[in-house]
């Protein structure tokens, strides 16, 4: 059986946007199964001593310029938020909280979040945003704030950023074949020939 792709990913990320709505269509095309990873790049930044895209000096101009022109390459729907970066923490629990019931259905909100705040403008670091959206998939507001605040999902989001850092995982969109690392959502196409080759 062939090993399942690793696609880490941290919400408030364009590059990470994009990437998941190209991920498991280029896997399924080698019969291999993607598990989503949200993690924290704030955590990373800690570590190696960059900051956001958008907020670095020069770059971010390129980035926001970049940011649209990707989107128009891959025809994937984007409006810039109006506030970018913002706090990935509130999704990612909603994320991990979900998966411990459902993984595809934790896949689908994923996606969900991703297009409320890249397409629709919604600030999903917000609860009662991301709510509206979890909504959708018959979470009851209630129950999905107290799932916010499950000291297991607050954990289970600290080990996983922590377990994403331990595997060298520094940026977002992050893939991980067989061992192999990817990093960014222009290696994808990468990605698809070292699928089809097994390497090079």
């Amino acid at each position: 059986m062939k090993n399942s792709i690793d696609f880490y990913f941290d919400f408030s990320s364009p590059y990470g946007y994009f990437a998941s709505c190209r991920i498991d269509q280029i896997a399924g095309r080698h019969g291999r199964s993607v598990v989503w990873r949200p993690y924290l790049m704030g955590a990373v930044f800690k570590v190696t001593g960059r900051g956001p895209l958008p907020e670095q000096p020069l770059v971010g101009d390129y980035a926001r310029r970049d940011f649209l022109r990707s989107a128009r390459l891959h025809s994937i729907p984007f409006q810039m938020p109006a506030r970018l970066p913002i706090s990935a923490v509130g999704p990612s629990r909603a994320y991990y909280w979900l998966q411990g019931q459902d993984a595809e259905k934790a896949k689908a909100l994923a996606r969900a979040l991703y297009s409320a705040y890249f397409v629709g403008g919604r600030d999903i670091s917000e609860p009662a945003q991301i709510a509206v959206v979890a909504e959708s998939f018959g979470v009851e507001p209630a129950v999905l704030a107290n799932a916010l605040q499950d000291p297991a999902v607050k954990e289970r989001l600290r080990q996983e950023t922590d377990a994403a850092i331990a595997r060298g995982v520094f940026g977002s969109p992050f893939v991980i074949v067989d061992d192999e690392p990817f990093w960014g959502n222009d290696r994808l196409d990468q990605v698809d020939r070292w699928l089809a080759r097994g390497g090079w």
